[in-house]
């Protein structure tokens, strides 16, 4: 399986800015739709963003287009670059293949919207 490492997060007041990153260790890392999911407090891990294999990017239509989410195979990495975030943005955020057994998740990245 992908083991995976996700950093960036932090606190942010709202329209702000962050970005994240995941970086995946695995020789098979391109050929996975991966994705950027999200849980916020007393909620149910949801998926926001996935990028496939040929990089066609998806995203959930709430975002409004406030988040992009690329990949460098190369480097083995997933981003997702978020701008004008909400309060309601405030979640901790993993990234998982596409679909995925729900068996490993990461540690995530806390990010904190907030004045």
């Amino acid at each position: 399986q992908v083991q995976l490492v996700e950093s960036g997060g932090g606190l942010v007041q709202p329209g702000g800015s962050l970005r994240l990153s995941c970086a995946a260790a695995g020789s098979l890392f391109s050929t996975y739709d991966m994705g950027w999911y999200r849980q916020a407090p007393g909620k149910q891990r949801e998926l926001v963003a996935f990028i496939t294999s040929s990089n066609i990017q998806h995203y959930v239509d709430s975002l409004e287009g406030r988040f992009t989410i690329s990949r460098d195979n190369a480097k083995n990495t997933v981003n997702l670059q978020m701008v004008d975030l909400k309060p309601e943005d405030t979640a901790v955020y993993y990234c998982n293949k596409v679909p995925n057994s729900g068996d490993y998740w990461g540690q995530g990245t806390q990010v904190t919207v907030s004045s």
